[in-house]
C-alpha cells in the first residue's frame, strides 16, 4: 500500500494516523477483504486529518480522522458527531454534498472520532478559480449567495450547536459561545481582556439579541476553500459542498458566510448579495453584526495562535479594538 501523510512537524495541532490503524479503520467500514492501493494525507484543513483513500472501488473514497478528545477544545468539541448528527437538516441542499459511508465514534479502534465519506466530483474550489479571469469570479459569489440563502431558510426549534448545548434564546447561545471561546484562548496562552469587554457588553444588551427569535439553520464554515467546482464549465460552477461541522441554530447574519461576503466590499464579492439580498439596516441589526463580527475574530484567533501567526494575531487584535470602538 502507498501511504503519506504529512510532515507538520512536533507538537502540531494535527497529527496523522498510523498505516496500521488506516488499515483496521478500513476494515471496519469496508470488511476484512478490501484491499487499500493508496491512503494520502490532504492539506488544506486545520483541523480534522483528511485522507484520500483508494481501495479498487470506481472512485476513491475519503477518510476524516477528528482530533484526540485531549486536544479538543470547548468550541470545538465533538464537531464530527455535530457534522453526522446535522446531515438530515441539509436536505435542501443534500444533493450536492457527499454520502456518508460509515462512521465510528466508538474509540475502540484508535482513540478519535472517524467517518468515510464518498469523494466527490470536480476540483477544490480555491484551486478552480484561479483557471479563471478574477471577473468571472462574481458567478461564482452569486451562486454562493444563493446556496446560502437556500440553508438559511430551514428554521429550527432552538438555539446552538445540532447536538447541543441548546438554548431558550439568542443572547444565551451567543454569550456562551464567546465564554467558552475566552476560556479557549486562556488555555493557549492567547491575549483575551477585549474578549472579556465583549461578553460585558452582549450580557448588558441581552435584549438586542433576544430580537432574534427564530434558530435558522446556519452552516458555520460556507466559503471557498469548502466548495468543489466543475472541471469542464466556462465560468465558474459550484457542483459540491462539504464540511459542515460548525452547523448550528442561530441568526443568519451570524453565519461565517455573511462575515466573509463582508470583508471586501468593492469587489467580486460583492456578487453575493445580488442573490442571497441586502443586509437589514436598522441600528439593532448593524449592532449585532458587531457582535458577531467580534465572535468570529476570537474563534479565529484561536486557530492563528495555535498555528503562530504573530503578525496575523497582531492584526486580528487590532480589528477587535476597532469594534470595540463602534460598539462603545
Amino acid at each position: 500500500m502507498e501511504f503519506e501523510s504529512i510532515d507538520r512537524g512536533i507538537g502540531s495541532f494535527q497529527e496523522p494516523i498510523t498505516e496500521d490503524q488506516l488499515l483496521a479503520v478500513c476494515h471496519r467500514a469496508f470488511g476484512p477483504t478490501v484491499k487499500v492501493l493508496s491512503a494520502v494525507e490532504l492539506n488544506g484543513g486545520s483541523y480534522n486529518s483528511v485522507y484520500r483513500v483508494d481501495i479498487g472501488d470506481h472512485r476513491p473514497v475519503i477518510l476524516r480522522v477528528a482530533p484526540d478528545p485531549s486536544r479538543q477544545g470547548l468550541i470545538h468539541r465533538e464537531l464530527m458527531r455535530n457534522e453526522y448528527a446535522s446531515l438530515p437538516f441539509f436536505g435542501s441542499v443534500s444533493a450536492m454534498m457527499p454520502r456518508v459511508l460509515f462512521a465510528d465514534f466508538t474509540h475502540e479502534l484508535i482513540r478519535r472520532d472517524y467517518m468515510w465519506q464518498s469523494m466527490l466530483d470536480g476540483i477544490p474550489a480555491h484551486q478552480g478559480l484561479n483557471a479563471f479571469h478574477r471577473t468571472e469570479w462574481s458567478a461564482f459569489f452569486e451562486q454562493l449567495g444563493t446556496i446560502a440563502k437556500t440553508i438559511h431558510y430551514t428554521i429550527g426549534k432552538r438555539f446552538g450547536r445540532i447536538v447541543g448545548p441548546h438554548y431558550d434564546t439568542w443572547s444565551e447561545a451567543v454569550i456562551s459561545l464567546l465564554k467558552d471561546t475566552l476560556t479557549d484562548l486562556e488555555s493557549v496562552g492567547s491575549e483575551a481582556d477585549d474578549i472579556r469587554r465583549v461578553i460585558a457588553i452582549a450580557s448588558e444588551n441581552r435584549a438586542v439579541l433576544n430580537e432574534i427569535t427564530k434558530p435558522h439553520l446556519l452552516h458555520g464554515d460556507l466559503w471557498v476553500q469548502n466548495f468543489m467546482l466543475a472541471s469542464d464549465a466556462d465560468v465558474p460552477k459550484i457542483i459540491g459542498i462539504f464540511d459542515h461541522d460548525r452547523s448550528s441554530w442561530g441568526d443568519p447574519m451570524s453565519d461565517w458566510v455573511i462575515f466573509m461576503a463582508e470583508r471586501k466590499p468593492g469587489t467580486e464579492r460583492d456578487a453575493f448579495w445580488n442573490t442571497y439580498g441586502a443586509l437589514p439596516n436598522s441600528h439593532n441589526a448593524a449592532w449585532r453584526r458587531l457582535i458577531y463580527r467580534a465572535l468570529h475574530l476570537s474563534e479565529l484567533r484561536l486557530e492563528l495562535t495555535r498555528s503562530e501567526r504573530k503578525e496575523d494575531i497582531s492584526e486580528n487584535c487590532n480589528e477587535m479594538c476597532e469594534i470595540l470602538k463602534l460598539l462603545a
